[in-house]
């Protein structure tokens, strides 16, 4: 099936030029700091869901049950989004304007742009860790926003992407983690099991 051949040069291109400029004038030192944090930073986001499982521990059903599904509504909210990028096929800007500074190498052909995985990952991620503990997703929304400017600031995302991923990660995530809350009950049997020790502290 083809997609929509959407073009995000036409919306936000010369903002992304201005950005991929910044960066090529740049310290080499931030760029790396920022390569590294686009490259490697969703792992934060796996710490932290983590933490809010140990700390939920000792808080109400309802709380382990999201710390507990956090993991596979990401996966899923990321599921959902490579679909998008399919039905949308915008070209990587690093493909469509050949000129811009890049710090990371462009991705393949087929490698969709819109909307960004990274962002729509994190901010899937900040939203499942802000229903469990609010200065844990205080953290990971911050650490979102970074993500989500980092893609543009390597060249491998226009700014729409960014901004569209933050926020079907939420559009997507949210309805998921109210759904997790419901599986209290069964968080609650377990809690009367072996299992007690991985869902409370006493």
């Amino acid at each position: 099936m083809s997609g929509l051949a959407f073009s995000g040069a036409s919306v936000d291109g010369p903002l992304y030029e201005r950005v991929t400029e910044l960066a090529r004038e740049a310290p080499p030192f931030l760029n790396r700091v920022v390569a590294d944090w686009s490259t490697y930073g969703l792992a934060l986001f796996a710490v932290l869901m983590l933490t809010v499982w140990w700390t939920a521990r000792s808080r109400e059903p309802a709380a382990m049950a999201r710390a507990l599904a956090a993991p596979a509504i990401v996966a899923l909210v990321y599921l959902l989004d490579t679909g998008l990028k399919s039905v949308f096929t915008e070209s990587r800007p690093c493909r469509t304007l050949t000129g811009a500074f890049t710090l990371e190498a462009c991705p393949g052909p087929y490698d969709w742009s819109f909307p960004s995985n990274h962002a729509v990952v994190a901010a899937a991620a900040a939203t499942a860790l802000w229903a469990v503990d609010r200065r844990i997703g205080a953290i990971a929304a911050v650490a979102a926003l970074a993500m989500a400017a980092s893609r543009v600031w390597v060249g491998v995302h226009y700014p729409h992407d960014a901004a569209a991923g933050l926020l079907i990660g939420v559009l997507l995530a949210w309805p998921l983690v109210r759904m997790a809350g419901r599986a209290a009950p069964l968080v609650e049997g377990l809690r009367g099991t072996r299992w007690r020790a991985y869902v409370a502290t006493r």
